[in-house]
């Protein structure tokens, strides 16, 4: 790369960063004041800090972002310890910080489903998955499922199951981003996502996968000590007694309702359904369905799949999953204390409520509100550096798998069968992610007073229907063909998109339709689309006579044995 090319980086980084710290200022001075917000400088200065640093991590990055290699995978020169803490920080995202600690604050005992299903996937990867992602896959999860298949159908149904999951795990993202920014600089909404979007844009197009993977590390080391306090502050104030955080959230709730106008038996017993399940999901299909999402979506997500292919060998990649778990599963014991604390501490002060009891700056603002009771104006200023750079780490990631799916499944593979120089799939890959970002900063402004915990559970949902069935049966089972694999993958996909699009949570919650209408009564259609894609896929195999299906039946020994053994994948990019 040349210095003159450098040059240019550089400087287009530099004016990204005035253009977006201009928009801050004129617009925290002037819109600040008509919503009568005071300003925060110390959160401020503090994001002041925190986009510099990681500009200039971009900026480094830039530098070594040499290839296509370099760009989707960093060359596969990261570590197993450092990958899992990058791992670690992309699932430690918006919807885990800010959404599940809201959920827990608004439902209780319900918002745990969000903590172990996200959880409770990673043995699936760590058994199933993460070897045989390593030795069989290059850039993208497609490469795994398109060892022994026909490349054009399948890499065609992997962009667009890639595409499908991180539009919606986006929209999670920029919501998360967009209340976070108005709540503490007074500025309008939509231009607090436009703002994010921005950022994001800059990191990928810039830094590639090396600057993805720093920004994440760094955020997810500074989220798990934010976290960590705030938890420690919270059962400080209860004696380290979780029964008696639990007792004294039971009691807010019920004073809740008796201020509610509700009889004082009622109001005893609200409080205490905090307690129990039922609040979130009322019936046992939901609960299945919504588990399963969780559960096996976190094995088709691509922006964590292709964190596989950024370590060099597989042994660090099962390294990788074994320190991410570790993390992840600590993150979220956390958001169950903060969520509980939110109620004690949040729900109390009417500091953080507005005129009509709700919580300022939204439902999704519980953590942040927490973090200035338990720790003042500065710890606030801290937190939301923290959950500001979580939000743009995971959207960066997100993007970056978005931006691979489209130049390398499609461009580079599709349309220019596997001869496509790097430099140009380098630069359909950046026009890409300037296409994402516009669609993300579209979306968020769309979905605004969604959960965002709940918004990516819709794409864990998607995900499960749609990806992790292809690459489950494409490795483990030999009489899966091109055939199959294609059409019970888009039964998947499509099944999941529209059922979550008829369900209440969009098509009354968004979309304003009157309540009752949805077609589909439940809150997650896994349970449903994911067996239209296994049985699709079982059935469209069986059914396969064609001279194809003999060639991929017959290539599955040797995958079997490159999966198992890592022979045939060289060190740096596994192919």
């Amino acid at each position: 790369m040349s210095a003159a090319s450098n040059r240019r980086r550089s400087a287009l980084v530099l004016a990204a960063l005035c253009a977006v710290s201009a928009t801050i200022y004129a617009a925290g001075a002037d819109l600040g004041q008509a919503q009568k917000q005071a300003t925060n400088w110390t959160a401020i200065g503090m994001f002041g800090i925190f986009v510099v640093g990681t500009l200039f991590i971009t900026k480094w990055a830039a530098s070594k972002t040499k290839s296509a290699a370099d760009f989707y995978t960093a060359g596969g020169g990261i570590t197993g310890f450092q990958n899992g803490l990058a791992i670690a920080g992309d699932y430690m995202s918006a919807a885990s910080f800010l959404g599940i600690s809201a959920a827990v604050m608004a439902s209780g005992f319900d918002g745990l489903i969000y903590s172990i299903g996200f959880l409770v996937g990673w043995p699936v990867i760590t058994f199933l998955m993460a070897e045989r992602l390593r030795n069989l896959g290059k850039f993208t999860f497609a490469d795994v499922a398109a060892f022994r298949f026909e490349q054009t159908p399948i890499r065609v149904f992997a962009a667009s199951g890639t595409l499908v999951v991180v539009a919606f795990y986006l929209i999670a993202q920029m919501v998360g981003a967009g209340q976070l920014i108005k709540l503490l600089f007074g500025l309008e909404y939509w231009i607090a996502v436009v703002i994010v979007g921005a950022l994001m844009m800059v990191y990928v197009l810039f830094g590639g996968m090396t600057a993805t993977t720093w920004v994440q590390i760094i955020k997810a080391c500074l989220l798990l000590g934010g976290a960590s306090f705030m938890a420690f502050m919270v059962m400080l104030s209860y004696g380290f007694s979780p029964e008696a955080l639990f007792a004294a959230a039971v009691k807010v709730k019920a004073d809740l309702a008796v201020q509610g106008g509700k009889p004082a038996d009622v109001a005893a017993q609200l409080g205490q359904s905090i307690m129990g399940p039922g609040n979130f999901i009322k019936d046992p299909i939901s609960a299945i369905s919504f588990g399963m999402a969780l559960m096996f979506g976190t094995a088709g997500l691509p922006h964590i799949l292709m964190r596989f292919f950024t370590v060099p060998s597989a042994k660090e990649a099962r390294k990788s999953v074994m320190w991410a778990t570790g993390w992840i599963g600590y993150f979220y014991l956390l958001t169950f204390i903060i969520g509980f604390g939110a109620i004690t501490f949040v729900l109390t002060n009417p500091q953080f409520l507005d005129a009509k009891g709700g919580l300022i700056g939204g439902g999704n603002m519980a953590a942040i509100h927490l973090a200035n009771a338990v720790g003042g104006n500065v710890f606030l200023g801290f937190i939301s550096a923290v959950a500001f750079a979580t939000i743009l780490a995971v959207v960066a990631g997100l993007t970056l798998s978005g931006a691979s799916a489209v130049s390398h499944d499609l461009y580079a593979t599709v349309i220019k069968k596997g001869k496509a120089e790097s430099a140009a799939e380098l630069k359909v890959s950046r026009w890409t992610t300037v296409a994402l970002g516009i669609v993300a900063v579209a979306l968020g402004i769309a979905f605004e007073k969604q959960n965002i915990a709940f918004m990516v559970s819709l794409a864990f949902a998607i995900a499960a229907s749609a990806n992790f069935p292809v690459l489950f049966m494409s490795v483990l089972w030999k009489d899966c063909t091109t055939r199959g694999a294609v059409i019970g993958g888009f039964l998947g996909l499509v099944s999941s998109v529209v059922l979550t699009v008829v369900s209440p949570s969009v098509w009354e919650a968004t979309l304003g339709n009157p309540k009752g209408s949805a077609l589909f009564p439940y809150t997650s259609p896994a349970l449903f689309s994911m067996s239209i894609a296994f049985f699709g896929i079982w059935l469209f195999s069986v059914l396969d006579k064609s001279k194809r299906a003999a060639t991929d039946r017959g290539g599955f020994l040797a995958q079997q044995v490159r999966s198992e053994t890592g022979i045939g994948a060289s060190g740096a990019s596994g192919h």
